[in-house]
């Protein structure tokens, strides 16, 4: 695969550190006109499923921003809005057969009791080896590739 793949460039973002959102977010900005400083700044409140709160997967949210960057428009009509949440809903069922899911919790199987401390786990080599999180950004990535960014992709077609 060509090291400038958008799952490459994820997958590197992931491993230098930067959380879920951020890493696929920041892999396909620059491709839609959002530089990558304001790109990492934009989907950093997502990770984690939303701010560490293991609600939808940041991955995804990153892949619903950049729909929203390629595909949607400034009104606030139904026809728009209805347009945007087809191509979103499109993106979602596409990541829920790769991963199973769009929700962190479900994806990482921890119990919804555990609460919500904002503070990130440790990046080490059991963090790697335990989470699917890397897979699931690489995955993700590709989708924005392929079903965002790419002429053809699925979501274009409802465009």
């Amino acid at each position: 695969m060509m090291n400038n793949s958008a799952r490459d460039k994820a997958r590197k973002l992931f491993l230098e550190g930067y959380n879920c959102a951020q890493s696929v977010f920041a892999a396909c900005a620059e491709e839609l006109g959002i530089g990558k400083e304001t790109a990492l700044r934009l989907s950093a409140p997502m990770g984690a499923g939303v701010g560490r709160m293991r609600e939808v997967c940041g991955a995804f949210s990153a892949c619903a921003m950049l729909a929203g960057l390629k595909f949607a428009d400034t009104s606030p009509s139904p026809e728009s809005k209805k347009r945007i949440y087809e191509i979103t809903q499109t993106l979602a069922e596409e990541f829920k057969r790769r991963n199973g899911s769009i929700i962190c919790r479900e994806l990482l199987k921890l119990n919804a009791e555990l609460g919500n401390d904002p503070t990130p786990d440790l990046r080490d080599a059991k963090y790697y080896a335990s989470r699917p999180c890397l897979k699931i950004v690489e995955l993700a990535a590709e989708i924005a590739e392929f079903e965002i960014l790419a002429e053809g992709g699925a979501a274009s077609k409802k465009s």
